[in-house]
């Protein structure tokens, strides 16, 4: 059990994927990472980052990145893996549950992965001066069970990163949302009061709102790096969309802007969302 939230975590191993694993935190799959080849991304969504990471500047070279939400360090460790050299900081509430993965799933002691431990918000104002505008990576991908908590979905939230985005500097946020997605609609409205220049990213049937998943938003003060991206994203092997434009705006529309005194935790998935067969 976890000391902060009282839920349950546990490591599985993949039983089709020799050397991988999950990390399964109160019944909901966080995390999914390969051992054997960290460049493996298991999760759809985390492809998605995965391929919006590679665009970033160029190919292989070094980034500085701050990931809010630790889980399994599966990105963490993609990074270093495809990107040797870069430094990252990750912000973790539950200091036990990085002490399970860490023991159970030990990443590379010459990653230069710097672990925080304490709530993502409050941290982030307690990062070193030296990151303030050195950035090129911030992932929001905070998880308290299912669900995201209120206080890392409002528009003071994203305005206290801005200060620490590198010129081209982008926002990566995982956002799960149900039929209807006026939680991630909002989202998008709410990462678009701070920075300019917005994507979002997802299957067709999660954009048109039919069911639950996830929703990858992309931030920045400047234009994305995303000349290439409808292509990646067609081809699969999960075929998915990039709304961005005009057809953002029409798919955003009617979604106020999120503020700390309207903030409230992202929908709880049914239990069927996340149920696997035996």
């Amino acid at each position: 059990m976890l000391k902060s939230s009282g839920y349950r975590a546990v490591i599985e191993p993949d039983r089709w994927v020799p050397g991988a694993y999950t990390l399964v935190v109160d019944g909901t799959p966080q995390s999914h990472v390969n051992l054997d080849d960290p460049t493996q991304l298991f999760f759809e969504y985390v492809q998605r980052m995965g391929i919006v990471i590679d665009r970033l500047g160029l190919p292989g070279e070094p980034i500085t990145a701050v990931h809010l939400g630790a889980g399994a360090l599966t990105l963490p460790r993609y990074i270093e893996a495809t990107r040797p050299g870069s430094r990252q900081q990750v912000i973790e509430l539950e200091s036990d549950l990085v002490d399970l993965v860490r023991s159970a799933l030990p990443w590379s002691r010459q990653a230069s992965i710097r672990l925080r431990y304490g709530d993502a918000r409050e941290v982030l104002t307690r990062l070193p001066n030296g990151l303030l505008g050195a950035v090129d990576l911030v992932i929001v991908d905070v998880f308290s069970g299912a669900r995201t908590p209120a206080h890392v979905t409002s528009a003071e939230f994203y305005q206290s990163i801005v200060p620490l985005l590198s010129v081209d500097g982008i926002v990566l946020v995982n956002v799960a949302d149900g039929p209807g997605l006026a939680f991630a609609r909002g989202q998008s409205a709410t990462l678009g009061s701070a920075v300019e220049h917005v994507a979002a990213l997802a299957e067709p049937n999660i954009l048109k709102g039919r069911r639950f998943g996830n929703v990858v938003l992309v931030g920045s003060r400047t234009p994305l790096p995303l000349d290439w991206l409808p292509r990646l994203l067609a081809g699969g092997p999960h075929p998915s969309k990039i709304l961005t434009g005009r057809e953002l705006k029409d798919w955003t529309a009617g979604a106020p802007v999120v503020t700390d005194s309207t903030a409230v935790a992202s929908p709880l998935p049914s239990a069927s969302v996340f149920r696997t067969r035996p």
